[in-house]
């Protein structure tokens, strides 16, 4: 692999993790190897508590880094029915909680059916979206008010895969195109359920035809760049 001409390839972000910090980690692993620095970043932001693919782009393929972006993406989510939070996740506590012993699994099926194909989405307040040149979360923890406005959206498939009728989680696939946040979209389920709901668990497991499974385990980068013979010859020159 010619890591300073240009590669594409993906790690497996771990919880907790910003995609910032990820990033950082493989680019002073990569440099360390090289012995040089190098030009390297992300197609996509996941949010700290999310896990999965992150694609990377060195080189020249950095230039690629927009229309990758644009791929479709595929995620499995686990939403909290009964409550929310402020950022929609588990970041924050619960704010308020709401009746949910109503919902059932017919129900959340004909519901979900609702948010496939284009509909309007209003990004949470806690993201990166700008606000007269400002960062919405970044408003939000200064106290500010924050109003986004709708965005329009695509989301290709949406099931259901279990409900755990006991503690009330649910668990859904969904596989979307750019600019959808699947904690907005677990607030709007839980609104559409005539409750509440957040999100405790996301990983997204697929980014174009890169699946998690051919990621590379963050955990192992060394083991990954000692495995390859062009990049361990590469850094002795």
């Amino acid at each position: 692999m010619d890591f300073i001409q240009g590669e594409i390839f993906a790690i497996d972000k771990p919880y907790r993790k910003s995609s910032f910090g990820a990033l950082a980690h493989v680019r002073y692993m990569l440099s360390r190897k090289l012995g040089r620095k190098i030009k390297i970043g992300h197609a996509g932001t996941l949010d700290p508590l999310a896990t999965g693919v992150l694609v990377l782009c060195t080189g020249k393929c950095t230039k690629l880094i927009e229309t990758l972006q644009s791929h479709t993406k595929e995620y499995v989510a686990t939403l909290q029915l009964g409550a929310t939070t402020d950022s929609y996740d588990r970041e924050h506590e619960v704010n308020h909680t709401y009746p949910h012993r109503h919902i059932t699994e017919p129900m959340i099926r004909e519901v979900l059916k609702q948010f496939e194909g284009d509909i309007k989405q209003v990004p949470p307040t806690y993201s990166a979206v700008k606000v007269a040149g400002k960062r919405a979360y970044a408003m939000r923890r200064n106290g500010e008010d924050v109003e986004l406005a709708p965005k329009n959206i695509h989301i290709d498939e949406i099931e259901l895969i279990s409900f755990d009728t006991e503690n009330f989680l649910m668990t859904i696939r969904v596989v979307c195109g750019k600019g959808t946040y699947i904690r907005a979209l677990a607030r709007d389920i839980g609104r559409a359920l005539d409750s509440g709901a957040y999100l405790t668990e996301l990983r997204r497991t697929r980014v174009g035809d890169i699946t998690v499974d051919k990621c590379i385990d963050f955990d192992h980068i060394a083991e990954w760049l000692d495995s390859l013979p062009e990049c361990s010859d590469t850094s002795k020159q």
